[in-house]
């Protein structure tokens, strides 16, 4: 038995405003993709990733794993195309997955400073008996309860005020049984098509199929790159 790892890089860099795929974008001249299997494979407990990218740049992202390895790392690579949705893109990895995998962690590219020791955390506590797991942190921002049918002149009224102290912001990796994923990807597959009704998150498929989620403290550096001022705030973290 083995942990493997799908890295999901199909996304789009629009809100980055780049004209390339979000996980080729450099941070620090090195691109997010490359990062964030290097801290993969720098955990040590994964022996498989399976990376899916957008089909047609396939070939971009090969030059960046030369000889189907992580740059200096013996972990080796599999590149799928991903699909529609983030939600389809991680079942074509699981799907891509070699048949000895019984734990997957569940990575988003856009996460690429999530360290090592993140990726082992959310793996042991699977391989300690929990089915599926999640790193996140606590929610630190008051939360208002809105009703936006009843907005008027772009303004929005405001129905609660959520109580906090139980509220957690979740990252990646999400670390699963691989048999607990597979179902959960079943159960939820014609969710998949369309961004309107695919899950955000692996999680989110797994709650739906009547799995116990459970949370391990994640990182301030598992942040997610999506706009300029994500990547400012990496490079800073970087330095």
């Amino acid at each position: 038995m083995s942990t493997g790892a799908v890295l999901t890089a199909a996304g789009s860099g629009s809100r980055l405003g780049r004209p390339v795929p979000k996980a080729l974008v450099e941070l620090a001249g090195v691109p997010l993709v490359v990062r964030a299997a290097q801290n993969l494979a720098a955990s040590g407990c994964v022996t498989v990733l399976v990376i899916t990218v957008p089909g047609h740049v396939l070939d971009d992202f090969e030059v960046l794993f030369p000889g189907g390895r992580v740059p200096g790392h013996e972990l080796p690579v599999r590149l799928v195309p991903g699909g529609a949705t983030r939600q389809a893109s991680v079942a074509a990895g699981l799907a891509a997955l070699p048949a000895e995998v019984d734990v997957v962690l569940v990575h988003d590219a856009a996460r690429c400073l999530a360290p090592p020791e993140l990726a082992a955390t959310v793996e042991a506590a699977v391989r300690g008996g929990r089915r599926a797991v999640v790193p996140a942190l606590p929610v630190t921002d008051t939360i208002k309860q809105v009703d936006p049918a009843r907005a008027r002149s772009g303004a929005e009224p405001v129905t609660a005020t959520v109580d906090r102290t139980a509220l957690r912001a979740v990252q990646t990796p999400q670390g699963f049984l691989r048999a607990a994923l597979a179902d959960a990807h079943a159960r939820g597959v014609d969710r998949g098509a369309a961004e309107s009704t695919a899950a955000s998150d692996d999680a989110g498929l797994a709650e739906a199929a009547g799995e116990q989620v459970w949370v391990v403290p994640g990182d301030l550096r598992a942040l997610k790159v999506t706009t300029p001022t994500d990547l400012a705030l990496a490079e800073l973290l970087l330095s």
